[in-house]
């Protein structure tokens, strides 16, 4: 629950520290006295928008720090989770910077806004008076039914079966399109493939064709240039081999008398043996050299095929074109077999939706055994609470496809008269009325869900009297189950009944305006309610009153 709460440079307020006791408090204060600012950094803290102007005037930046005592809430798993440090004194600290940039904390270390909103609601829920709009809400209307009947295991169940059967539809849907598309495109998928098979292409095939178109168009020019090598190499008169052959000859008869000689008449007789394989091979690639037209006009025409269909599809290479032809293959072959795998998807689909409707029945089950309870536990709370021919029902049809939350809607139906139609609580509760509502339906849930800390934000507004004597008795109530709950009113006597009481005022100066909360003493609690009586001038009538409603608190 919430300890305290430390406000810096936001808004009105300069800097501000309080502390804040256990079950049921009250804040009081004059309209505009900044009871909205608070509520304002307490947002901040649930990982809401940050805004630059709300900012103090003059401050580089604003700092919102609360501390929350979680011992009994057994929140570890969170911590777990997100990787963070467990203490049961839990600090929440957000600061917003003029710049516009905007850090948050948990147990200063470092963490998203999405990890604070989600800690923030296990730890506070704030109910403005706007949010009794979210009883014009299905989705609100819904959530209440499924907190109440205990069904996030099911939920969870119902949302991961459908979450595949939605994703089984896109795929399909996608399938359909993609299948549609390739048939129109077949005819000229096939064209193409059959020209690219026609080819009957292999790798390194053009690099080979064009050095045979090279020399195949040279074949002059490389046969007289191989002959005059071989007649360099052997010929009779001056050739190279014969010169040779006669130095070697020669160091051969030297070795008797000069053993030098041995050793280079070796070397000699090596390259002898080398030069001689040389010019064997250059008289046999000679001979195979010849000029052949026809050849040549074979190979230019392969090779301009090649180049044709390089150019066509945009590719430079062989490879490119193989692999263009394996593509096409492939999307022929997904076209004929298109059909068969539509079938299969549909035939997911339809499992995955069977099992969703499935599913579906069980949180349907669930919700309507929780609509006969809220039912019954509207009326035992809302007939209190002045509504004595009140009847509340909870209306649960069946959408026209499931959707995230299941198969249902929701619709709470009222009616404040003995004779009046039961109608949607929106259309015919009057802002009272809608106030009582919230209020019980707030405390239903919180006999449901182990929420540590619950402010109200003058959820009071259009009763009282008596009224908001049995409002306050909710409240109180709620305080006493192991659970904080705060009430921001203008009612005094919900006002006295506060474990706790708190005091919302502004102070001018000459150059500015600063808002502050401080705790009453029990003097001052008189006199503040005394004031919520009888307004500004302060009578003696007003203090008695004031001090029997103190009285009557103090003894329930």
């Amino acid at each position: 629950m919430l300890r305290s709460l430390y406000i810096q440079n936001y808004a009105l307020i300069e800097k501000l520290d309080i502390s804040f006791s256990s079950g049921f408090s009250v804040i009081t204060g004059e309209t505009g006295a900044g009871k909205s600012i608070i509520l304002g950094a307490i947002g901040l803290l649930l990982g809401q928008r940050a805004d630059v102007k709300a900012i103090r005037v003059g401050a580089s930046k604003c700092i919102i720090e609360a501390r929350f005592d979680i011992s009994a809430y057994s929140m570890q798993l969170f911590f777990e989770e997100n990787e963070l440090e467990y203490e049961e004194e839990c600090i929440l600290r957000r600061e917003v910077s003029a710049s516009g940039k905007s850090r948050a904390f948990i147990n200063d270390t470092p963490a998203s806004l999405a990890q604070m909103k989600e800690l923030g609601e296990l730890l506070i829920d704030v109910h403005s008076q706007h949010q009794n709009l979210l009883l014009n809400k299905e989705g609100f209307q819904l959530n209440v039914l499924d907190i109440l009947s205990h069904n996030e295991e099911a939920l969870s169940a119902y949302q991961n079966i459908f979450g595949e059967w939605k994703e089984a539809q896109q795929d399909l849907e996608a399938l359909v399109a993609r299948a549609n598309q390739d048939k129109s495109d077949e005819d000229y998928i096939r064209f193409q493939l059959e020209q690219l098979e026609e080819a009957h292409l292999s790798v390194g095939e053009q690099e080979e064709l064009e050095q045979e178109a090279d020399t195949l168009s040279h074949a002059e020019e490389i046969k007289a240039g191989l002959y005059r090598v071989g007649q360099t190499l052997y010929s009779d008169e001056g050739g190279l081999l014969s010169g040779l052959k006669e130095c070697l000859n020669t160091m051969l008869g030297l070795q008797r008398v000069y053993p030098v000689a041995g050793e280079l008449a070796e070397r000699m007789e090596s390259t002898y043996i080398e030069l001689k394989d040389i010019s064997q091979e250059v008289s046999g690639k000679e001979d195979e050299i010849e000029f052949n037209p026809e050849r040549l006009e074979e190979v230019n025409e392969r090779l301009n095929l090649i180049y044709t269909l390089q150019q066509k599809h945009r590719v430079a290479t062989v490879g490119e074109l193989l692999t263009l032809t394996d593509e096409y293959t492939a999307k022929l072959s997904a076209i004929t077999s298109s059909d068969e795998r539509i079938e299969e998807l549909k035939a997911r689909c339809d499992a995955l939706y069977n099992k969703v409707k499935k599913q579906a029945v069980v949180l349907t089950k669930a919700r309507i055994a929780a609509a006969c309870e809220v039912e019954k536990q509207m009326a035992a709370r809302l007939i209190p609470l002045g509504m004595p021919n009140v009847r509340f029902q909870v209306e649960i049809g069946v959408r026209k496809e499931p959707g995230i939350h299941g198969a249902d809607t929701v619709n709470f139906l009222f009616s404040a008269n003995k004779n009046g139609a039961l109608q949607s609580i929106s259309s015919v509760a009057s802002g009272g009325e809608i106030a009582r509502v919230m209020l019980s339906i707030k405390a239903m849930i919180a006999g449901a869900v182990k929420l540590p800390t619950i402010v109200f934000d003058e959820i009071d507004t259009g009763v009282s009297g008596e009224i908001a004597d049995r409002m306050a008795d909710i409240m109180q109530e709620m305080g006493e189950q192991d659970r904080q709950v705060i009430s921001i009113t203008h009612l005094p006597q919900i006002a006295a009944r506060g474990r706790a009481h708190y005091k919302v005022y502004k102070q001018d100066n000459e150059t500015e305006t600063n808002s502050h909360i401080r705790r009453l003493t029990d003097d001052e609690r008189v006199e503040e309610i005394a004031h919520m009586l009888s307004g500004a001038k302060l009578t003696e009538a007003a203090l008695n009153n004031a001090r029997a409603l103190m009285e009557v608190a103090n003894s329930k």
